[in-house]
């Protein structure tokens, strides 16, 4: 018999797994947390561990400073979090699963161990990745430059070379990875979950046709095509409103000039506000140019609304055209705009995609179903 599933999970930064390991702790298969923010989950103190040398150096960056600072000292700051891992005790665990950028340390230590190493992928290859964002840079702000270093983008490389298996959650990111010569057989496709305490369905199709965009406002998730695609929508229905969240990047910055009137904008929204916004929109809008899989698809999905989004998004391994929404074309503001249309004059329309999409969203796609199909992945790939 194998012996029980025990899993590090490990991090700068928290990225999803927070969600990650509170699955595996119900299941008592979780060997440690370690990351540099907060431990907000409820997972036991006996298995989180946070990097606070690389949280303190930080810190005085998240907090008023022009955000290009943040990003850059994020990579600046890496070896502190790269010492301060190297420095902790290893946990018995047999499988090892790291943020893709993150896992060189992580892999040493499972190599030594006999560890399965998993390279958990938030974005699509790196080749993709860089690519998709640089191109937008070089047409909308040129000059612009991905704020990602270039030696990080080689660790990532290394690092899907050296993994065991690659968790893809969404059909783009594991297409990247096998057109960039990523073995089919090393990729797992395992789309995130959501809280459906926080975010439950809509009551009805809300009489205001409100449109509503989450994410980062930024190129790389194709704002400056919704902008265009929105005016579009405001010469047939002109009443119809866009609200987009998120924090603004640099790199939108001419886009803003000459859209910034046309939306309401929130900055980062705590999800029970967020779960109130969804209740009340037509659909959301995701014509993003590279993603992993964007987890407010989960839950605008949870919340009972159409989707509107790009292959990129990662929007196809939930959504199927016509059924919980429509897969637009990311970079045609007029196939954007006809979807959103459609979805806003089509109320019965509107009413059979939601339905169809909190059934593919929500049931059976709790961040709880999330971690158990990675337990089960692992079990047997030990075996």
């Amino acid at each position: 018999m194998n012996p029980p599933l025990k899993v590090l999970l490990a991090s700068a930064g928290g990225w999803h797994l927070r969600s990650t390991a509170r699955a595996f702790a119900e299941r008592d298969a979780l060997a440690g947390l370690w990351i540099t923010g907060k431990n907000n989950t409820g997972i036991s103190t006996e298995h989180f561990r946070r990097g606070w040398p690389f949280h303190l150096g930080l810190k005085p960056f998240l907090h008023g400073a022009p955000q290009i600072w943040s990003e850059r000292m994020f990579y600046a700051l890496f070896p502190l979090w790269k010492s301060w891992f190297l420095a902790q005790r290893f946990p018995d665990c047999n499988v090892v699963q790291a943020i893709m950028g993150f896992a060189t340390e992580p892999f040493d230590r499972a190599e030594k161990n006999g560890a399965l190493k998993v390279v958990d992928c938030p974005n699509s290859h790196p080749t993709s990745y860089y690519g998709y964002w640089q191109r937008e840079c070089d047409l909308w702000c040129p000059g612009e430059k991905v704020p990602i270093p270039q030696w990080m983008f080689a660790r990532m490389n290394r690092e899907l070379e050296r993994a065991d298996l690659v968790l893809c959650p969404s059909d783009f990111v594991r297409d990247t990875m096998r057109l960039n010569g990523i073995p089919a057989e090393k990729c797992f496709v395992n789309p995130f979950g959501v809280d459906t305490s926080t975010f439950r369905p809509r009551e009805t199709v809300p009489e205001k046709i409100r449109f509503v965009a989450i994410g980062t406002l930024c190129l790389r998730k194709g704002y400056q095509y919704l902008f265009r695609a929105f005016e579009i929508v405001k010469t047939k229905l002109p009443e119809a409103e866009l609200v987009c969240v998120g924090e603004l990047k640099a790199d939108l910055r001419h886009e803003l000039k000459k859209w910034r009137e046309t939306f309401s904008h929130l900055p980062h929204t705590p999800h029970a506000e967020l779960a109130k916004l969804l209740a009340t929109g037509t659909a959301l809008v995701m014509p993003s140019q590279e993603e992993g899989f964007a987890r407010v698809l989960s839950e605008a999905m949870a919340a009972g609304l159409p989707i509107l989004a790009s292959y990129e998004s990662g929007a196809t391994t939930l959504v199927e055209d016509g059924v919980e929404g429509f897969i637009v074309r990311g970079r045609d503001p007029q196939h954007i705009a006809e979807a959103m249309i459609r979805v806003a004059t089509d109320r019965e329309l509107n009413h059979r995609l939601g339905e169809a999409a909190y059934a593919k969203g929500a049931i059976k796609n709790t961040w709880q179903d999330y971690g158990d199909r990675l337990l089960a992945e692992y079990a047997k790939r030990l075996n």
